[in-house]
């Protein structure tokens, strides 16, 4: 199958550029699989420790609007996250988009930041921690969204349940960059599973850099300015067999 993962500009001109581009590259491609970074449909809100009702009704209204237009990827399968309100709860949820069933709710981030410019559990609430793998005709999929990358015993379990590719859509700085890549490779390895990510990028703040990584911890494609979106072709038996070989099978 072919994965394709990217870097998206976080202002609004340059997201709809960034956007436009994107399409035209999967269809080129015939991606089966696009993975957009966390929140992607907004500008980052989380940039104060104070919550303001009127921004993330915005940032909400936002996201609903573009995931209508989820449909110029098709047919791929489209993962990322948005921002939803349950009840009382607002929640950063995982989801996955298809064109025959539409948007599939999977796993609400867990592992919620709060510094300075991420100030994600003063805006949003804890998701349930299920960490729920989805199940697609071609493969499982487990969501680490951004900081849930760094729980490795997530990755593991994931691996032990047959996850064949783990997606952690990021909002990640740019002076973390080489640091994210190791938590990737480090995440592939102990689920022997791919590895896919997408972030966001700014020229003060977000770092880019998406990344395709096999279940060994091989690097197959990384983006960068002069490559916003980077397509792979995987076999996910890749990630069958390698559950089976050091370390995953020490794991127990």
């Amino acid at each position: 199958m072919k994965v394709t993962v990217c870097e998206m500009r976080d202002d609004r001109a340059g997201f709809a550029e960034d956007w436009a581009s994107l399409v035209v590259h999967v269809r080129t491609n015939a991606s089966d699989l696009v993975l957009l970074n966390e929140l992607p449909f907004a500008p980052w809100f989380g940039t104060a420790p104070h919550f303001d009702a009127a921004v993330w009704q915005t940032v909400v209204a936002e996201h609903e609007s573009w995931i209508k237009r989820l449909s110029e990827l098709a047919p791929a399968t489209v993962i990322t996250t948005r921002p939803v309100d349950h009840g009382a709860r607002r929640l950063n949820e995982g989801f996955l988009w298809t064109a025959d069933s539409g948007y599939q709710a999977i796993h609400a981030k867990y592992y919620l930041p709060d510094e300075e410019g991420v100030w994600e559990a003063s805006w949003y609430h804890r998701g349930d921690d299920n960490f729920q793998m989805a199940q697609t005709s071609w493969g499982n999929i487990g969501f680490l969204i951004c900081s849930e990358l760094w729980a490795l015993g997530r990755a593991q379990a994931y691996g032990k349940a047959g996850a064949h590719l783990l997606v952690t859509p990021r909002a990640t700085g740019r002076s973390t960059v080489d640091k994210w890549l190791v938590g990737g490779r480090a995440a592939a390895m102990v689920a022997g599973a791919f590895a896919l990510s997408s972030n966001r990028v700014h020229d003060s703040d977000f770092g880019g850099q998406g990344w395709v990584i096999d279940p060994d911890g091989a690097i197959l494609g990384v983006t960068s300015r002069e490559q916003p979106f980077v397509t792979v072709e995987i076999d996910l038996r890749h990630a069958e067999a390698a559950k089976q070989t050091y370390p995953r099978y020490v794991l127990d």
